[in-house]
C-alpha cells in the first residue's frame, strides 16, 4: 500500500483554483466584474474574483465562497464553464483552475472589496486589457458561450430589470453579440414568441419620447418549452 501510494507522489503537487466570471449589462455596454488584486502573483493588476480551493472544499463551495470574500456577492448562480490547465498559468507552481461564469443585473448587487481584492467594479468587456494570469482567455471562453446561449436560450433576460423598453433588449444582444441588429426584424421577431408581457406604462424621466415598458414570462416560456417551442434568434452584422 505504501508503495503504491508512493507512485502517486507525482500526481499529487497540483492546486486548484476557481475564477469566477460574473457578467453584468449596464448603460447599453456588456460588462464583466474584476478585482483589483493586492498580492503576489500579480499584485496591483486588475483580474477575476478567484482562489485557491480548501482541501476539503466542494467546488461549487469555493467558487460562491471566493465570490462572497472578494466582491461582497452572494447567492449568485455559478455555472461551470472550462477548465484551464497550461502547466505554466501560475507563478507558483502547476495551478488548474476551473471556471464559472454567471449573468447578473448590475443595480441588483452593491460590491466590497475584501481578501485579496484591492478594489472591485465593473469594467467593459470591450476595454479588458492586460489582466492577470490568463484571465483574458478565460473571460473570451465565457463569452463564447454566452453568445451561444443566447441566440437558443432567452438568458439574456437575466442581464436586464424587471421592467425594460425593446431598444433596451435589442442593445443587449448587440453588446453581447458585437452586431448590429436590424431594429423592425429584431423586433418583429422577439414579440411573435409571446413571451414578453406589455406592462401598459411607459419610460419617465427621459429627453425622448418615453417607450413602453415589457417584462420576460418566465412561466409562458416554461409552457411554450415543454411543448416543444424553440427559443431561435439569429446574429446580425459584425460591427
Amino acid at each position: 500500500m505504501v508503495q503504491a501510494k508512493k507512485s502517486f507522489d507525482g500526481f499529487f503537487k497540483s492546486a486548484f483554483t476557481v475564477d469566477n466570471v460574473i457578467f453584468g449589462f449596464d448603460d447599453g455596454k456588456l460588462k464583466v466584474l474584476l478585482i483589483k488584486r493586492n498580492e503576489e502573483p500579480f499584485n496591483d493588476f486588475w483580474a477575476l474574483p478567484g482562489y485557491f480551493v480548501q482541501q476539503h472544499e466542494d467546488l461549487d463551495a469555493a467558487a460562491q465562497r471566493v465570490l462572497r470574500e472578494t466582491t461582497g456577492l452572494e447567492n449568485v448562480y455559478l455555472e461551470q464553464v472550462h477548465s484551464f490547465g497550461s502547466p505554466g498559468r501560475h507563478d507558483f507552481g502547476r495551478v488548474i483552475t476551473v471556471a464559472y461564469y454567471s449573468l447578473v443585473k448590475v443595480a441588483d448587487f452593491e460590491l466590497h472589496a475584501a481578501s485579496i481584492a484591492e478594489e472591485v467594479a465593473w469594467h467593459d468587456v470591450e476595454e479588458i486589457s492586460t489582466l492577470a494570469f490568463d484571465h483574458e482567455e478565460i473571460i473570451r471562453v465565457a463569452l463564447n458561450s454566452l453568445k451561444r446561449r443566447i441566440r437558443t436560450q432567452p438568458v439574456g433576460f437575466k442581464l436586464l430589470p424587471p421592467a425594460f423598453t425593446l431598444t433596451d433588449l435589442q442593445h443587449l444582444y448587440e453588446a453581447v453579440w458585437e452586431v448590429d441588429l436590424e431594429k423592425r426584424n429584431f423586433r418583429k421577431k422577439i414579440l411573435s414568441m409571446n413571451l414578453l408581457r406589455d406592462l401598459g406604462r411607459s419610460q419617465t424621466g427621459v429627453a425622448h419620447r418615453p417607450a413602453r415598458l415589457y417584462s420576460f414570462e418566465e412561466n409562458r416560456y416554461r409552457e411554450l418549452e415543454e411543448e416543444g417551442f424553440n427559443f431561435e434568434l439569429k446574429e446580425g452584422k459584425r460591427k
